[in-house]
C-alpha cells in the first residue's frame, strides 16, 4: 500500500469502520476525503495529464497511452489485461464479495493540428489514411484519463467504504466510434465479469465545477457516409466534352440539406454534415471522380432511417442531373445513442447532488455520439455524465460578446487542468460508491 493510500485510508477510518450496514453514503464526509487525497496527489495527477496530452495516439494506434496507463493501474494493485479490443486494457480490482463497477476512459486522439499554445501542447504526428497529420487531444480523453486514474486511487482508499469488484477499463477508438465494439468482440464480458453497473463521463466547454446529466437519451446515433460521384474527364476550358463531378459532388452538398430542412420533422433532431471532399489534382483539370465522406447523427430510428434514405435518392438524382453515371454509396452504422439507465441515474443523482448542489444539473441530449453505448447494448446499465472545463469568468465574458468558447474538436479546446479533473475524480468516485452502496441496501 502506497502513501497515497494509507494517507487516505487514514483520514477516512472514523467513519468508515463504524458505518451501519444499510445506513445511506455519508457524502459530506466522503467528498472531504476525496479532496484531502486529491490536495496531496493532485501534482501526479498533472503530470500524467500533461505527458497525455502533449503526446496523442490515433484510434487503435494508442500503444505507449495504454502501456503508460497499465503502468499505473499495476502499481496501484490491479491485474491489468493488455490488448483488449486492440490496444485497449482492462484493470480489475477485487474487494470482497459484492457487484461489479465499470469505470470507462478513452485512450485515443483526434488528427488535427492543435493551436492552444500551451507549453504542454502536442506537436505529434502520425499516420491517418495513408497521410502524415497532427495529433491531439482536443476532445478531453486526457482528461478521462487523468480523471480515471484519479478514481482508481481514491477508491482504494476508501475501499472500506465499498465491497466488490472495479473493472476499469481503458478504451481505443472512440473517436472514429469503433473500439468499444472492439473490446466486447474480444471477450471485455466473457474474460472478465460482466458489470452490474457502468459509468463514463465527458468534458465539455462549461464552467469547471459544474456536472450535468440526464436519464434516458443522453447523445445521439452516429453512422459515416462515404459517395463516389463518377464523371468523365477533360480540359477545364471544354467542360461540355465532360462529365464535371465537381459540380455533381457541389449539388448534393446544397440538395441533401433539403432532407434536413423539407424532409424530417422540424421538431426532431437530424444532422448530415459532408466533412471532406478529395478530387483533382489541379484547376484547369475535370477530374473524373470526386469522394465526398460525411457524417450522420440522429436520436430516433425512425430519423436515422429518413436520413438514410434521402441521403441515397438524392445522390442518385445529383448524378442522374448530369448524365453520370450511379454513384457509388456507402452508408455505415456507427454507434446507437448512448442511453442512461433510470435506476442508475436516480442512485447516482442522489449522492452528486448532494455533492455538488445547483451545479449538478440535468441537460438536454447531445448531439454528439459516443460508442459508450455499445456497453448498454450488451446489457449493462450505464451512465454518462459531463463535466466543465472552462473558468466561469472566460464563460461569462463569451455571453457578453467576448470571444467564442472552444468547443471540443476545436484546435483551441484547453481545458483548464486541476478544476476539472478533481471534479471528475469526485463526481466518478462517488458515482461508483454510490452503485456500490445501491446494491448493499437491496
Amino acid at each position: 500500500m502506497n502513501r497515497f493510500v494509507r494517507s487516505l485510508v487514514a483520514s477516512v477510518a472514523l467513519f468508515a469502520t463504524s458505518l451501519p450496514a444499510h445506513a445511506e453514503l455519508d457524502v459530506p464526509s466522503l467528498k472531504k476525503a476525496i479532496a484531502t487525497s486529491l490536495a496531496s496527489d493532485y501534482p501526479k495527477l498533472d503530470a500524467l495529464y500533461k505527458e497525455l496530452h502533449a503526446h496523442p495516439e490515433l484510434a487503435f494506434q494508442e500503444l505507449k497511452t495504454a502501456a503508460r496507463l497499465a503502468a499505473e493501474m499495476r502499481a496501484l494493485g490491479f491485474e491489468v489485461t493488455e490488448n483488449v479490443g486492440k490496444t485497449g486494457l482492462v484493470a480489475i480490482y477485487r474487494n470482497g464479495d459484492g457487484p461489479t463497477i465499470m469505470v470507462r476512459t478513452e485512450l485515443d486522439a483526434l488528427p488535427m493540428e492543435e493551436k492552444t499554445g500551451l507549453d504542454y501542447a502536442s506537436r505529434d504526428k502520425a499516420n491517418w489514411n495513408g497521410r502524415e497529420v497532427f495529433v491531439a487531444h482536443s476532445c478531453g480523453h486526457d482528461i478521462h484519463m487523468a480523471s480515471w486514474v484519479g478514481t482508481a486511487k481514491t477508491l482504494l482508499g476508501l475501499k472500506e467504504q465499498w465491497r466488490g469488484t472495479l473493472m476499469f477499463i481503458a478504451q481505443p477508438a472512440e473517436e472514429i466510434v469503433a473500439g468499444a465494439r472492439a473490446m466486447i468482440v474480444q471477450g471485455l464480458f466473457t474474460r472478465f465479469p460482466k458489470p452490474d453497473a457502468a459509468f463514463a463521463l465527458h468534458a465539455g466547454p462549461f464552467s469547471h465545477g459544474t456536472v450535468f446529466y440526464r436519464t434516458g437519451v443522453g447523445t445521439s446515433a452516429a453512422d459515416s457516409l462515404e459517395v463516389t460521384f463518377h464523371g468523365r474527364g477533360g480540359h477545364g476550358s471544354a467542360p461540355h466534352t465532360t462529365i464535371d463531378p465537381v459540380a455533381i459532388a457541389a449539388r448534393f452538398i446544397v440538395d441533401v440539406q433539403s432532407v434536413i430542412s423539407r424532409e424530417k420533422d422540424p421538431t426532431e433532431f437530424g444532422v448530415v454534415t459532408i466533412g471532406a471532399i478529395h478530387g483533382g489534382t489541379a484547376g484547369n483539370i475535370i477530374p473524373d471522380s470526386v469522394q465526398l465522406s460525411g457524417t450522420i447523427r440522429s436520436f430516433k430510428p425512425e430519423v436515422r432511417a429518413k436520413l438514410h434514405a434521402g441521403i441515397e435518392r438524392t445522390a442518385k438524382a445529383a448524378a442522374a442531373m448530369s448524365g453520370a453515371p450511379a454513384p457509388d454509396i456507402r452508408i455505415a452504422e456507427g454507434t446507437k445513442p448512448v442511453m442512461n439507465d433510470p435506476d442508475v441515474v436516480a442512485a447516482t443523482a442522489e449522492a452528486l447532488k448532494s455533492a455538488f448542489g445547483d451545479k449538478f444539473r440535468v441537460s438536454p441530449p447531445g448531439t454528439a455520439s459516443e460508442d459508450f453505448s455499445e456497453y448498454a447494448g450488451a446489457g449493462v446499465p450505464s451512465m454518462m455524465f459531463n463535466i466543465g472545463v472552462y473558468d466561469q469568468e472566460r464563460i461569462d465574458a463569451a455571453r457578453n460578446g467576448g470571444s467564442p468558447i472552444p468547443s471540443n474538436h476545436s484546435p483551441l479546446f484547453a481545458p483548464v487542468p486541476k478544476p476539472t479533473i478533481e471534479t471528475g475524480v469526485t463526481a466518478m468516485t462517488l458515482a461508483v460508491l454510490s452503485a456500490f452502496d445501491k446494491a448493499r441496501r437491496k
